[in-house]
């Protein structure tokens, strides 16, 4: 297991995890993953930049096991997929230091074992120098845990930014340049991950803004070596402008709905609205995720079950509460048998969602002609609130 430099005296010693499938017992890896870890070696002092799961220790200890002695160990985020191997990093380094932020101390005492007086804190701004190589430390909560860092090394440009700019991708080439498809893994580990912290992360952009940037080294995927393009699309995924997009979950048990939902984006085609639809029956829902990352608008079709919405349909619309997206308005189609609360439902379970409900269109049964014509009622609103607005396209990536 060979250490891959990246820049001169700057090595990648993580583990591509080829077969993972799934994250946290929720999240889709339809293309595996990787747990970096980074080694910087100065004139005078080495430090390892996170260490990676667990399940990997073997792998990265293979990496540094001909490599300088670690004077250093700066766990970015105490989750276990960045910092699981760390006592056994200290096992074989008993000399070296673990540095992280104040919170990143409390959490790592909790979440691994590890003694108080192997610890040094750093505040925000705070430098280490090793030689000929200084770390500057960037204090970044909330991208995704309070006690995250990212660590700056000034003498080349390189802003290791654990789980911010990350990706789900496995890859033999951790300097991968085939930016479309980093850019759409980065965008779905966007979607999925750190969503619900937009707004704390443009202050944290903010905050990064005067660095000189030459490269980002994510803790998750591929090294970002032309970073303009993974900074201008972040900047466009946590603005505060949707684009010109519907996404459409829906759910059909007996083909009515599914009716309603052909019906309104045939309509919405017509006004050059633009839809992502997804069947939940069978949607990978980081897919699901994606689109929400960009959409205006939220249109949730549903049979009802039991006088509410169908089970799936709960499942989907908690997600979008939970990712807090841009939208700016959500309505709900769909049908029933004999009665139904399936639109009250819905609205309580997106109370974090600042947007306007649409009316809604419910109908009994296979929808009849005026069902449909309240579908096409709904359509021309969603299009004429689109066209004030003035919204882009959504773009790739």
């Amino acid at each position: 297991m060979q250490a891959i430099p990246i820049a001169e005296n700057v090595h990648w010693v993580g583990a591509v995890d080829w077969d993972r499938r799934l994250f946290d017992a929720l999240i889709p890896l339809p293309q595996g993953t990787s747990y970096n870890a980074y080694l910087v070696q100065g004139g005078d002092k080495t430090a390892l930049i996170d260490a990676v799961d667990p399940t990997m220790t073997r792998v990265l200890m293979d990496r540094l096991a001909d490599g300088p002695p670690i004077d250093y160990i700066v766990s970015q985020h105490a989750e276990q997929d960045h910092s699981g191997a760390i006592p056994a990093v200290l096992g074989a380094y008993p000399q070296a230091q673990v540095v992280c932020s104040p919170q990143g101390k409390s959490l790592l005492t909790a979440h691994l074992g590890l003694n108080e007086a192997q610890f040094m804190t750093v505040d925000d701004g705070d430098s280490l120098s090793l030689g000929g190589k200084t770390l500057q430390f960037v204090h970044t909560p909330w991208v995704h845990w309070p006690e995250t860092l990212s660590t700056y090394l000034h003498e080349d440009r390189i802003l290791f930014s654990c789980d911010w700019f990350g990706s789900h991708l496995a890859t033999s080439d951790p300097l991968l340049q085939d930016h479309g498809r980093v850019l759409l893994a980065a965008k779905r580990y966007y979607a999925e991950i750190m969503m619900p912290f937009r707004n704390i992360i443009q202050r944290n952009m903010e905050k990064i803004e005067h660095l000189d940037i030459g490269m980002i080294a994510p803790s998750h995927g591929p090294v970002h070596s032309d970073p303009a393009r993974i900074l201008a699309a972040s900047r466009d995924w946590i603005s505060d402008q949707p684009k010109n997009l519907v996404t459409l979950p829906y759910v059909s048990m007996h083909g009515s709905t599914r009716v309603m939902v052909d019906r309104l984006i045939d309509r919405l085609s017509g006004h050059r609205v633009p839809v992502q639809r997804f069947d939940l029956s069978a949607t990978d829902l980081g897919e699901l995720a994606i689109s929400l990352v960009d959409a205006a608008t939220l249109v949730i079709g549903t049979p009802t079950f039991h006088r509410g919405p169908h089970p799936t349909v709960y499942y989907a619309t908690h997600l979008a509460n939970a990712l807090r997206p841009k939208l700016a308005y959500v309505s709900v189609i769909g049908s029933y048998g004999w009665s139904t609360r399936a639109v009250e439902e819905v609205n309580a379970l997106i109370p974090n969602l600042k947007v306007e409900v649409l009316p809604p269109v419910l109908a009994r049964g296979y929808p009849p002609p005026e069902s449909l014509a309240a579908v096409d009622q709904l359509s021309d609103t969603i299009a004429q609130h689109h066209a004030a607005q003035g919204w882009d396209l959504p773009t790739e990536g």
